[in-house]
């Protein structure tokens, strides 16, 4: 399997405003790992939609993946409390 590029709605940069420093940096390095395996443990497939989870701490990190393309698209950052609101 080749690596992954990841993309990320411009809505993503607005999500990550409200997140606490400490926490961005374990985000990245998760978002990191996707590169290399977007279906890989802690992966969670969304039933009602083609698109994903995984769990950072509290935060939710919800995307899709373009197989045919190799690339995985950042939709939304959240709290876990908020972020299955409005999607």
């Amino acid at each position: 399997m080749g690596s992954y590029k990841l993309a990320f709605k411009e809505s993503v940069a607005k999500d990550l405003r409200a997140i606490p420093n400490k926490d961005i940096q374990r985000i990245l390095e998760r978002l990191t790992q996707l590169t290399e395996n977007p279906r890989g443990p802690g992966s969670e497939k969304i039933s009602d939609r083609e698109r994903y989870r995984i769990r950072q701490g509290d935060y939710r990190i919800l995307y899709e993946i373009a197989d045919d393309v190799l690339i995985v698209t950042v939709v939304k950052i959240g709290h876990r409390r908020d972020i299955y609101r409005n999607r």
